[in-house]
């Protein structure tokens, strides 16, 4: 896989017709992964390189700062699963609050077509863009016989009669619905960081725990409590199970939120590693318990619930 990182980089490269496709695409979920497929299909029918054009930071962090957008994806897990889906290119653009302003005629001629040259765009239905997001696919459609491409629009995508979205995804997320974010994304939910030093307060339940430190602190964090799930460590392949905590941990007056797994049957020390921790089912919120010995064994049946999960 091709990666650019500006449209210097695109027109360097010396791609005189494409076949792309433009968005955010945060969480890349099975909407994404439909407009995705239909790149990769109709860039094999014309015999031209697949282009996917996405943004970094998101559009939304530079429009409304005071409004902090929380991510499906890094940037790098966003480029994991476009690799995953087997896509050629990858132009991942500056977002700037000067390119914001581009008119959305101004970024048909003078972004897309003047360093893509299109001969096929690949839109979802709702893709909006240029200032003020005044470019909609009936302006694509205007200027089809204009610059000569062809135009293929993806109607919205509907899992089990709801509307597959970022927005939607993320509600899930929130409200720790675990299993129905996964089942919109495609995928089981994930983030990366560091392990780092904890209060080794697991230790002394026979729960020993890695607490991580997120990578991105812009990724989305799910509700508070309890889940089953997998991790992988540093560069291995091997997934192992176990189960993770998001929260206060009130029963020992935490003041921070900590994000901590409990690794089944492993006692190695990780410290400074990067794992990767999948999400596949939630068991229980956070929550207080009136004894040490009460948590303890709350915990055994936790992982009683998790094995039954994975």
């Amino acid at each position: 896989m091709q990666i650019y990182h500006s449209p210097e980089e695109v027109e360097a490269k010396g791609l005189k017709q494409t076949v792309i496709t433009i968005g955010t695409f945060d969480g890349v979920h099975k909407g994404h992964q439909i407009i995705l497929q239909q790149l990769k299909t109709i860039s094999h029918q014309m015999h031209l390189p697949g282009v996917v054009i996405t943004f970094e930071p998101h559009p939304r962090e530079v429009l409304y700062p005071e409004k902090p957008i929380r991510l499906l994806n890094s940037l790098e897990e966003k480029i994991a699963l476009f690799h995953q889906y087997q896509i050629e290119h990858v132009a991942v653009i500056p977002f700037t609050r000067s390119f914001s302003l581009l008119s959305a005629e101004a970024y048909v001629e003078q972004f897309l077509i003047r360093y893509f040259h299109p001969s096929a765009i690949i839109i979802g239905y709702d893709h909006r863009f240029g200032h003020d997001r005044q470019g909609n696919i009936q302006l694509l459609e205007a200027l089809q016989q204009q610059y000569g491409y062809r135009l293929e629009e993806i109607s919205p995508q509907v899992v089990h009669e709801v509307t597959v979205s970022s927005t939607r995804i993320r509600q899930y997320l929130a409200e720790g619905k675990i299993e129905l974010a996964n089942e919109l994304l495609g995928y089981a939910y994930h983030f990366s960081g560091t392990v780092v030093s904890g209060d080794r307060i697991g230790r002394t339940l026979g729960y020993p725990t890695a607490n991580v430190q997120l990578n991105d602190p812009r990724k989305l964090i799910p509700a508070q409590g309890v889940y089953a799930a997998t991790v992988q460590i540093g560069k291995e392949k091997t997934t192992r199970k176990g189960m993770l905590n998001i929260g206060y941990r009130p029963t020992f007056q935490g003041k921070d939120l900590r994000i901590e797994i409990h690794i089944f049957d492993f006692n190695k020390d990780i410290y400074g590693e990067t794992i990767r921790i999948f999400l596949h089912a939630f068991l229980r919120p956070d929550q207080y318990f009136e004894s040490v010995e009460a948590l303890r064994q709350q915990m055994d049946k936790d992982k009683l619930q998790a094995l039954a999960k994975l």
